[in-house]
């Protein structure tokens, strides 16, 4: 989780944190709100790959801690927005709320935030929310690529059938062309045997005539 720990203090004296992990964060924190300045503004300290983010606004000081890689924009975004929720929900209540008495309420609310945060950079941040659209133009643009490919594949698919049909089609007019001239050829073979038939049967009757008697052979 990006962000690890946060808290709200009234100078040195914690009012309410919450730590997604174990730690010594609150320890830590307390040293350097120890040595912190009293003018408001953000400051910002690196301790073992960890930011701690501070932010300061009248009596109270703001904490959030966060990877390093996490860089300084988002972090910067939660502690406004947790300074906002803070002062809305306690005011001038929390002027004089002792010690650790608000984890119970705004602990929940900072785990909340923290989640949130960690879930939809985006918001708190103008980089993460062009990131955000830069990885959905790349998802849209891998989704359109593998369309395009696999019509490609179906294109393809398409055309091998397309020559297959060409080349049944093609086979299929030869034979159509070679069974045609065979029938040609029987068709004409079937004339001469008729024809040679007729001629056969003409000659045998002019013989029978010509031996029965007849006088077609005389002058």
């Amino acid at each position: 989780m990006p962000l690890i720990y946060s808290s709200v203090s009234r100078g040195v004296v914690p009012l309410s944190e919450y730590a997604a992990f174990s730690g010594n964060f609150s320890i830590v924190a307390k040293e350097f709100l120890e040595k912190a300045g009293k003018n408001d503004g953000k400051f910002t300290y690196t301790v073992d790959g960890h930011t701690f983010n501070f932010l300061k606004k009248t009596e109270f000081y703001y904490l959030v801690v966060a990877d390093e890689a996490y860089g300084r924009a988002i972090p910067s975004a939660f502690l406004d927005k947790m300074a906002t929720e803070f002062s809305a929900k306690y005011g001038e209540k929390a002027l004089t709320a002792k010690e650790g008495s608000l984890s119970g309420s705004f602990g929940k609310q900072l785990k909340s935030m923290m989640e949130h945060a960690t879930q939809f950079p985006e918001e708190y941040s103008k980089v993460s929310s062009v990131q955000k659209k830069v990885d959905e133009v790349k998802t849209i643009m891998t989704e359109n690529i593998e369309k395009v490919l696999a019509r490609g594949e179906k294109l393809d698919l398409l055309s091998g059938k397309t020559d297959n049909l060409m080349f049944e089609a093609d086979r299929f007019v030869r034979t159509g062309r070679t069974l045609r001239n065979q029938m040609w050829w029987q068709n004409c073979k079937m004339k001469l045997v008729v024809a040679g038939a007729v001629l056969l049967l003409a000659v045998v009757i002019f013989l029978l005539v010509c031996f029965s008697g007849g006088n077609c052979l005389k002058k």
